[in-house]
């Protein structure tokens, strides 16, 4: 049995989970999240807590056990406590700004590189080096974090570029210097 998709989802005062088939609905202080499951997943509520549920033992419902019982969870998480990535810029005249409803980066090219900021999703340059993602949904959390991070990825030769906070840039030695014959 999966050890991730036999523990219930506690759910916090405050939070309204809505279970229609196989679509559930989660909505807490910070918002509404709304997703369409597998059919071969069930949800039994409990009281205040929610157990997942697989209708067989094969493989495949095996996988979809522990993964769907995860997403519950960060969608209660995520209406409650919310999720937050933070983007270190590193390198000389790389910054970032907010002007409008975009990211205005300067990341060392002949032209600022422009992100549009998606809805659902907030975004704060406390300094000029630090970019904030803040939202409620996980997923869309990170990939907006990750698309932002493409748009220059640390290089390993002087580490310039966009990383997560705490990301550790493996630095490899530049040329070295001809020894003679």
């Amino acid at each position: 049995m999966s050890r991730i998709g036999k523990l219930p989802v506690e759910i916090p005062d405050g939070v309204e989970v809505k279970i229609d088939g196989h679509r559930v609905t989660v909505k807490g202080p910070l918002g509404v999240l709304e997703r369409e499951f597998h059919h071969r997943i069930k949800f039994v509520r409990e009281g205040n807590t929610i157990k997942v549920e697989r209708i067989s033992d094969s493989k495949f419902d095996k996988s979809l056990h522990g993964l769907s019982r995860t997403l519950l969870h960060n969608m209660v998480e995520g209406v409650t406590k919310g999720f937050k990535k933070v983007l270190d810029i590193v390198g000389v005249g790389y910054r970032a700004e907010i002007k409008g409803k975009k990211l205005v980066m300067s990341l060392g090219y002949s032209h600022p590189v422009e992100y549009e900021i998606p809805e659902g999703i907030e975004i704060e340059c406390p300094i000029p080096t630090r970019i904030i993602v803040k939202g409620i949904d996980k997923e869309k959390v990170g990939q907006v974090a990750a698309e932002i991070r493409a748009k220059r990825p640390p290089e390993p030769y002087k580490g310039k570029g966009i990383r997560y906070e705490g990301e550790e840039v493996r630095r490899k030695a530049g040329k070295a210097g001809r020894t003679g014959k």
